[in-house]
């Protein structure tokens, strides 16, 4: 009896201290400093082409492809991941309804056909994907419309067949020509019909520009560069090839910003600039090769982030990760953020080991400015592979963060949350009620513990079309003084916390 009337009194005190809201924290205030989280972005691809990340295989149940994609995001976030970038366009094909292609055959198992029962693979993914809190961002390959003739038969309403004349064989792919401006328009409908439809977090695409040149030939767009030099052009062949896909990228980031402001627009290149870019690094030279001139778009600022792949280790000479990562660093002239592709899925090879990514993982974090890193690709982090998943989870990522703001979409915070804390048995246990005051783009509350050495940041929860959330909170530790709350917008901006003591 003498012990139940102990914890009783104890509770009850426990009751009357946490039900005193602190309010917002201003630098110093009751003891406590600002809460401030980690930022880093923490993605990873999924790729559809040929099935290799998600769906495992074509021609899956509805409900198998969602379980999958469930699977996918669940494990995401229990490794603390914050982003996928979901590969949504892989051949002119579509994971989506789309009115400018066809199904995909990597979905259903035949070009052009819907899943059955009928669902919108990319609305799924991306409502299971922001009720996780994580941000989903939409990968298409602009240009590519065949990966591999022949191994796909492609529908009646595919690009190849309903606009010929855009399409060029090179090789054994079907790539659209980037010199007809008919191109241009179909592409940035693409993206405008994505922008417009789904409440992605971003539009990326990746490295494929023209394609990489074959020995003996070249890409077939004789027709067009006669034309243009009869009617005077004075170009070189190369900077007319670099001007349209330099003409693409800029009205591709213009139209997604007419579309809604706030998604983000991504780019991975490949690695290498140019040889000798910085002193000393060989290897494919991207611009003169692919047209590509990443350097120019990101001094331009025709991105929001830009995924150098820098599939190399740190301790290669001639492809040196952390000297390519400092050059990109250095041209980042109008501040965009810059979060190197990781090349993951080598730690299955002999030389690779996994502490490989672990180190370039942290030389990333010591670059100035934002902080981020994408892997490549998820069924490494899904399945284990090279113990990769147990190495993020037990040192890079043993806890959450939130993905670094974008200030030159939008820099307003939301408005600081309402809280209130209340005792729900004689343990101490509580629960702490979360309200949003009507923020509008709420996509987190960032819920932080005050201990002896400062603040923590101790859960991310999802927001997600949410005003109110209600988390259980197990009896704190003696060293925890305060909790607080911040809510989150889109852009990752943050508002004030509210807080309320504890003790």
């Amino acid at each position: 009896m003498l012990s139940r009337m102990i914890r009783f009194f104890a509770a009850a005190c426990f009751l009357v201290s946490v039900l005193l809201p602190v309010g917002p924290l201003h630098g110093q205030q009751e003891g406590t400093d600002y809460p401030r989280a980690p930022r880093e972005f923490r993605g990873v691809w999924v790729t559809s082409l040929k099935n290799l990340d998600w769906p495992s295989r074509p021609g899956l149940s509805s409900r198998e492809q969602q379980e999958e994609m469930i699977a996918i995001l669940d494990r995401a976030r229990s490794l603390h991941l914050n982003a996928v970038i979901l590969q949504v366009r892989s051949m002119g094909d579509a994971m989506y309804p789309s009115e400018h292609a066809p199904w995909s055959y990597f979905l259903t198992g035949e070009m052009g056909r819907a899943p059955n029962p009928g669902y919108d693979p990319l609305a799924f993914a991306v409502r299971e994907a922001h009720r996780r809190g994580l941000e989903i961002h939409a990968w298409i390959n602009p240009y590519r419309v065949h990966h591999e003739v022949g191994t796909v038969e492609v529908s009646r309403n595919h690009i190849s067949r309903t606009r010929p004349e855009l399409v060029r064989r090179y090789g054994n792919l079907l790539w659209l020509d980037p010199s007809e401006p008919a191109v241009r328009e179909h592409v940035l409908n693409v993206v405008r019909e994505l922008v417009r439809n789904y409440d992605i977090d971003g539009i990326h695409i990746d490295d494929y520009f023209y394609p990489w040149p074959i020995a003996g030939t070249d890409f077939p767009d004789s027709a067009n560069w006669d034309r243009y030099r009869r009617a005077g052009g004075d170009l070189s062949r190369g900077d007319w090839r670099r001007n349209h896909v330099n003409e693409l990228i800029r009205r591709l980031y213009e139209t997604v910003k007419q579309e809604d402001p706030k998604v983000k627009v991504g780019i991975s290149p490949f690695g290498i600039w140019r040889p000798e870019n910085p002193p000393g690094i060989t290897g494919s030279d991207q611009y003169a090769m692919l047209y590509a001139d990443p350097k120019l778009w990101l001094n331009r600022g025709w991105l929001d982030y830009l995924a150098p792949q820098l599939y190399w280790s740190t301790t290669q000479e001639r492809q040196s990760f952390p000297r390519l990562l400092a050059w990109w660093h250095s041209e980042n002239t109008r501040n965009r953020h810059i979060w190197p592709g990781l090349a993951t899925w080598r730690v299955t090879e002999a030389n690779w080991p996994t502490r490989e990514i672990i180190n370039q993982i942290t030389l990333a974090r010591q670059q100035s400015g934002s902080a981020g890193h994408v892997h490549f690709r998820q069924r490494w982090l899904q399945e284990d592979l090279g113990n990769i998943a147990t190495a993020l989870r037990t040192s890079a990522y043993r806890g959450p963060a939130l993905v670094p703001s974008t200030p030159w979409l939008g820099s307003e915070p939301p408005p600081r949350p309402r809280i209130r804390f209340e005792v729900t048995g004689d343990n101490a246990e509580g629960r702490l009620h979360i309200n949003s005051a009507g923020t509008k783009d709420l996509r987190l509350w960032a819920l932080y513990s005050r201990h002896r050495d400062g603040w923590r940041l101790h859960q991310v929860v999802p927001a997600y079309r949410r005003e109110e959330a209600v988390m259980r909170i197990p009896p704190t530790p003696s060293s925890v003084s305060h909790l607080a709350v911040t809510a989150v917008d889109r852009l990752g901006n943050e508002s004030e916390p509210a807080a309320v003591r504890l003790r």
